[in-house]
């Protein structure tokens, strides 16, 4: 395939991808509505692309991505797909993914996980749904975006958005067992130096992983005690469309619905444990620590 794809949005995620892509021997073309990017507007975007054209959306759930796709899908012809790169509600991804193929556009719906810094490495996981055709042509993007093979067909559209929705509630989970973890060690009768214990356990213990690793350098960052780092945890949709989807399906998620009940209920009662949450979002995620 010609290595020529337009991208639709450039905050953390879509710029460190666009970047990748550059290194990669791809041509990019960009838009974002801070004036940022090559184009002036998405119509002067899709006309410099080469047909077929492939369009990356990177904008916020809801209505931000509705609007861009109903403008693409009066620009666009047969034959040229959109993907949508971002949080999306599955749901909303299925009906994506309909109403463009009605008008010959093929849809892809990509998960997308590892955060700005592990996407400008290419080493993210890349979850797709949509068509599968259409997934087998542009697998060199997903290669190249990746690095390696860390990406992978899910199934029809809304699947990529649907495993993307639940990976980040199993990451809500995970995040919770570490933060409230730390904070008994923290508050225990000992001097523990947490930096140490987080060490250990990020080198061979049963909990090594990214997250551990994570909160060991966040530790080293800010210090044990976290003063400059809000005991208030902010969250997107992802944790909430998980927990309310696994009740609509019948399926108990006890750990997931508690951690995410926790960060709501943290805007009341911050603690120690948001903060290691907040410090640990900002780790992998570049999101503010107040």
């Amino acid at each position: 395939m010609k290595k020529h794809i337009g991208y639709i949005g450039l905050g953390k995620m879509g710029a460190s991808m666009v970047a990748r892509l550059k290194e990669t021997g791809w041509w990019v073309e960009s838009y974002d509505i801070s004036g940022k990017g090559t184009a002036k507007s998405i119509e002067q975007l899709v006309g410099r692309l080469q047909k077929p054209r492939v369009v990356w959306i990177m904008v916020p759930a809801g209505k931000p991505v509705d609007d861009v796709i109903s403008q693409l899908a009066e620009m666009l012809d047969k034959r040229d797909t959109v993907i949508d790169g971002g949080n999306t509600f599955y749901e909303d991804s299925v009906r994506h993914g309909k109403e463009l193929a009605a008008k010959g556009i093929a849809f892809l719906d990509v998960g997308v996980s590892g955060g700005p810094g592990t996407v400008r490495q290419g080493k993210p996981a890349v979850m797709v749904g949509g068509d599968k055709k259409v997934f087998q042509k542009l697998k060199p993007l997903f290669g190249d975006l990746t690095a390696k093979e860390s990406f992978g067909y899910m199934g029809t559209s809304g699947t990529g958005h649907f495993v993307k929705m639940a990976h980040n509630g199993i990451e809500y989970g995970m995040m919770q067992a570490l933060a409230e973890g730390f904070a008994l060690m923290q508050k225990s009768p000992f001097e523990l130096d947490l930096k140490e214990v987080a060490r250990v356990y990020n080198n061979g213990s049963v909990i090594e992983s990214r997250l551990t690793g994570w909160l060991a350098s966040g530790l080293k960052k800010y210090g044990e005690a976290l003063t400059e780092v809000s005991g208030k945890v902010a969250h997107t949709g992802e944790g909430e469309w998980t927990v309310k989807t696994a009740k609509k399906l019948g399926v108990p998620a006890p750990v997931i619905r508690t951690s995410f009940d926790f960060r709501v209920q943290s805007a009341k009662k911050p603690s120690y444990t948001g903060k290691v949450l907040t410090m640990l979002r900002n780790q992998f995620g570049g999101h503010n620590i107040k």
